[in-house]
């Protein structure tokens, strides 16, 4: 009996219902990088419907071409002429995010769509506004290329009220690129901050049913069901303790289900004590640390039976913004840390 990651179609092609609901104006850049962000690719073919596909490697661009025919966007550029000529094989956008990115594609001989990227505030990967205008110049140089749009990243989205996002909208309005199309929004800011949609709009962790905003938002539906079997049940008396450390001890006499599933899977080592398990629509805390290939939970005196299914995150009653506040993480690290022993359905 093994660990199931089950991706729902339906809940996904949802996601991206709410993304067209909430930016019906925009293009959507439907981020699939990092394996469609755990769901793998395989499986996330609801999302291909959207207008382009971001990726973070052209391993990631090879993988997708092989379900899709959307354009790609590269985002973290080409640097030589390999990568180059790869990309444009591959019917890729490529982002020019550092003015060294300009001398491997100012030559080239074929179409090639560009996205600049301006630094307004993350201080991460980004262009400055001088380099933004000398890159224009240089490239208007070569009629093969398009400067498809101007885009920027947030570093703040996810908390709505913090004034940086306010200071980075400014600075990206005060760019000279009037004559493109722009992007800025990710999930979050799809969300919270609807002037700011632009012609583009990227989102990411929202077409995945997860809340950048770390609380379940009601519109969004749950793609990944985690789950794994009770593969035993223990009796426990009062005062003796469950696993590594002995960090756990019962309280009262009480029932012990052990679940199928560990850090091996890639479920939360540093999970708390009483972080809650959906077992037969009820919740369970889970009991002792977290181990490579088990949990431990106490089920009390519950009518449970080995093999039942117990879910882990990806439920109405369970989700995984849930699971990371209780091990002080973000929903994107769980998901993107789902194992390769962890078998994936579609559902």
């Amino acid at each position: 009996m093994h660990a199931v990651a089950a991706i729902s179609q339906s809940a996904l092609a949802h996601n991206l219902s709410i993304v067209r609901a909430q930016a019906p104006h925009s293009k959507i850049v439907g981020m699939v990088k990092a394996n469609a962000y755990g769901h793998h690719l395989i499986h996330s073919t609801p999302l291909l419907q959207a207008d382009l596909l971001g990726v973070s490697e052209l391993s990631e661009a090879r993988q997708l071409r092989q379900l899709c025919n959307q354009p790609i966007l590269l985002l973290p550029g080409v640097y030589n002429a390999t990568e180059l000529n790869e990309a444009i094989e591959l019917g890729c956008h490529v982002v020019i995010h550092h003015p060294s990115q300009i001398t491997a594609i100012a030559n080239v001989d074929q179409t090639l769509n560009v996205w600049l990227k301006v630094d307004t505030g993350m201080h991460r990967l980004g262009l400055s506004a001088d380099e933004l205008n000398l890159s224009i110049q240089q490239l208007a140089k070569n009629p093969n290329i398009h400067i498809e749009a101007v885009m920027s990243h947030f570093a703040c989205a996810d908390e709505p009220n913090n004034i940086q996002n306010l200071q980075q909208i400014s600075h990206f309005d005060q760019l000279d690129i009037t004559s493109f199309n722009r992007s800025m929004a990710n999930s979050a800011a799809i969300l919270s901050l609807p002037n700011i949609h632009f012609d583009y709009v990227r989102p990411g962790i929202m077409l995945y049913g997860v809340s950048p905003f770390g609380k379940p938002h009601e519109s969004l539906q749950p793609v990944m069901e985690l789950s794994a079997p009770i593969l035993s049940l223990k009796k426990i008396s009062a005062g003796e303790r469950v696993g590594y450390g002995a960090t756990w001890q019962a309280e009262e006499d009480t029932t012990i289900a052990v679940i199928g599933i560990g850090y091996g899977d890639g479920y939360p080592r540093h999970a708390r004590n009483g972080t809650p398990i959906l077992i037969n629509n009820k919740l369970y805390p889970l009991a002792g640390r977290v181990s490579m290939d088990l949990i431990c939970v106490d089920i009390g005196n519950a009518s449970v039976n080995i093999g039942d299914k117990a879910i882990l995150w990806g439920h109405a009653k369970l989700r995984v913004e849930t699971i990371a506040q209780y091990s002080d993480t973000i929903g994107y690290e769980l998901l993107t840390h789902v194992s390769s022993r962890v078998n994936f359905i579609q559902s």
